[in-house]
């Protein structure tokens, strides 16, 4: 698959830093987004604007969304101007967007109907990881199609596991954000307690981050919480989205998440306040209310 065209479907804060580190790797890229100013940057570095993803679809080899909902994800995939139904044959689709195994798994099996490869591959990392180039990327799909593609992922994370088979990157990624929902409201309480007991918090966290404390969360977002920075790395709104399929899925295997619960209840009120496109790190102003 060497310098193959790449479509790349999605040029949002984490999109557009994907897709630029393809075509500084030499892939020629073609684009697509609702809203074409979100890739002009990348327009401007040589990507080729496409209309839709039917138009994508006819031009690219490989194509990677990275869009905002399951919904769009089926439409993008499904629709009759969608990827399936528009890719040639032995064309590799990955879905990089969080959505739900479920779906994940109906995607692989239309696709393969049509000699089309479809895998799920999260991620997890934020704004800082796609910049980097350090993204964790959770695969699920073929064994074959894994090691194809493999080259093309390099470019984007540091740490990518192939976890099995369709949908087990989206669990994987489930796993992920459960992780990441209580440990967030722990990194808040930790600051919030440290503000009020009057100590330095930069200090504070020079000696817990390094230690049994210590989490991406709290190396990465809670400096942003003590210098007032909400900006998205990823957005309130989209993890509300990710741990209710979380949720759905729990309770479909007759799990209990108390934790997960609390965290989706917590950041639920925080979007009405009128949150929702703020950073995950925006819990803190839980405490402010």
């Amino acid at each position: 698959m060497d310098k193959v065209v790449i479509g790349f479907i999605g040029t949002g804060v984490m999109g557009k830093s994907m897709a630029g580190h393809l075509l500084n790797a030499g892939y020629p890229v073609v684009v697509f987004s609702r809203t074409k100013e979100k890739a002009q940057d990348l327009l401007d570095k040589g990507a080729v604007w496409a209309s839709s993803p039917k138009e994508v679809a006819t031009q690219a080899k490989v194509i990677i969304t990275m869009v905002g909902y399951p919904v769009d994800v089926e439409e993008i995939y499904l629709g009759t101007n969608g990827l399936i139904a528009n890719a040639l044959p032995h064309t590799y689709l990955i879905d990089m967007t969080t959505s739900t195994p479920t779906l994940a798994v109906k995607i692989a099996d239309e696709a393969i109907a049509k000699d089309i490869y479809a895998i799920d591959a999260p991620v997890s990392g934020g704004d800082i990881g796609a910049k980097e180039g350090r993204l964790s990327i959770m695969v699920g799909g073929s064994d074959k199609a894994f090691k194809v593609v493999e080259p093309i992922l390099k470019h984007l994370g540091a740490n990518i596991v192939h976890q099995g088979a369709a949908g087990a990157g989206q669990h994987t990624k489930m796993c992920n954000q459960i992780a990441i929902a209580s440990n967030m409201i722990g990194v808040c309480e930790a600051i919030v307690y440290a503000e009020k007991a009057g100590l330095d918090t930069n200090k504070v966290l020079q000696s817990i981050s390094t230690g049994a404390a210590g989490s991406w969360s709290l190396s990465n977002l809670a400096p942003r919480m003590t210098s007032g920075d909400f900006n998205p790395g990823f957005y309130i709104k989209h993890f509300i989205k990710d741990m209710k399929i979380a949720l759905e899925e729990a309770d479909a295997m007759g799990m209990d998440t108390p934790g997960l619960t609390l965290s989706k209840n917590l950041y639920t009120k925080l979007a009405a306040a009128g949150e929702e496109n703020s950073g995950t790190q925006a819990l803190y102003k839980y405490w402010e209310r």
